[in-house]
C-alpha cells in the first residue's frame, strides 16, 4: 500500500506507451504484433491517420488529401484502419490528442510523486480548477465532434477543418496556420495544449487523493498487524 501509487502510475505509463510500439513493430517487420496493438487500442481512440503521428517515414504528420492519395477510401472505418506504408511510415496507435492527454497524465503523476519525495505535500487541486482545466479539452473535442457529425471526417470543409472563424478573428494574420490537422496548425496545437492541460488537472487532483488513500490503508494495515502480533 505504501507504494500503491507508484505501482498504479507504472501500469498507466506502460498502457499509454504501448501504442508507440505499434509503428515500431510494423517498421521491424512484426506486422501481426503491430496490427494487434492497433486493434487493442482502437476502442480507446479513433486512430484517424490525419490526426495521428507517423514514425519512420518521410513526414511526422500527413494531411487528409495526402493520405487519400495513397489510400483512396469512402469509408470512415477503412480510413481508421489505415496504418501507413513503408514510405509514409507507420502511425502511432494514439491520435495526437490522446498522446497528449493519456501519456501526460501518468507523467504528471510521476512529477507529483517526485515533489512528494522532495518534501512537498501538495493538496489536491480544487474541483473548480479541475473543471476549468477540463473545459478547453471538452470545448475543442466537442466542436470537432459536431464538425465531424455535420460534414464527416472524409471532408476537409467543416468549420473546424478550415477554422475560417479564427482567420476572421485574427485578420488572417498567419496563412497556413488555420486549416487542417497536420503539424503546426491551430488544430494540432489545440489538441496538444488542451490535452496537456486536462492531464495536469487530473494528475494533480486525483493522484494526491489516491496517495492519501494508499497512505491511510498502509497505516491501517500496519496497526492491524501490530495488534495481531
Amino acid at each position: 500500500m505504501r507504494h500503491g501509487l507508484a505501482f498504479l502510475l507504472t501500469g498507466l505509463l506502460l498502457f499509454t506507451l504501448l501504442p508507440f510500439a505499434a509503428p515500431l513493430a510494423m517498421h521491424a517487420g512484426f506486422e501481426s504484433l503491430g496490427n494487434l496493438l492497433y486493434t487493442l487500442y482502437s476502442p480507446f481512440c479513433h486512430q484517424l491517420p490525419q490526426r495521428s503521428w507517423f514514425l519512420f517515414g518521410d513526414k511526422f504528420t500527413y494531411t487528409l488529401a495526402e493520405i487519400q492519395q495513397v489510400e483512396p477510401t469512402a469509408s470512415v472505418w477503412e480510413l481508421r484502419a489505415f496504418t501507413g506504408t513503408p514510405a509514409m511510415g507507420w502511425k502511432v496507435a494514439w491520435s495526437d490528442r490522446m498522446i497528449s492527454f493519456y501519456t501526460l497524465t501518468p507523467l504528471f503523476g510521476m512529477v507529483y510523486m517526485a515533489l512528494r519525495r522532495l518534501g512537498y505535500r501538495l493538496a489536491p487541486l480544487p474541483w473548480k480548477v479541475l473543471l476549468i482545466a477540463l473545459l478547453p479539452l471538452a470545448l475543442d473535442g466537442g466542436t470537432h465532434a459536431i464538425n465531424d457529425a455535420l460534414t464527416g471526417v472524409l471532408s476537409a470543409g467543416g468549420f473546424r477543418d478550415t477554422n475560417q472563424w479564427l482567420a476572421w478573428l485574427t485578420a488572417n494574420a498567419w496563412p497556413g496556420f488555420y486549416a487542417g490537422d497536420h503539424f503546426g496548425t491551430f488544430n494540432w496545437w489545440a489538441r496538444l495544449i488542451t490535452g496537456a492541460l486536462a492531464a495536469w488537472g487530473i494528475a494533480f487532483t486525483v493522484f494526491p487523493i489516491l496517495a492519501q488513500l494508499f497512505q491511510e490503508e498502509a497505516i491501517s494495515a500496519t496497526r492491524q498487524q501490530v495488534r495481531a502480533e
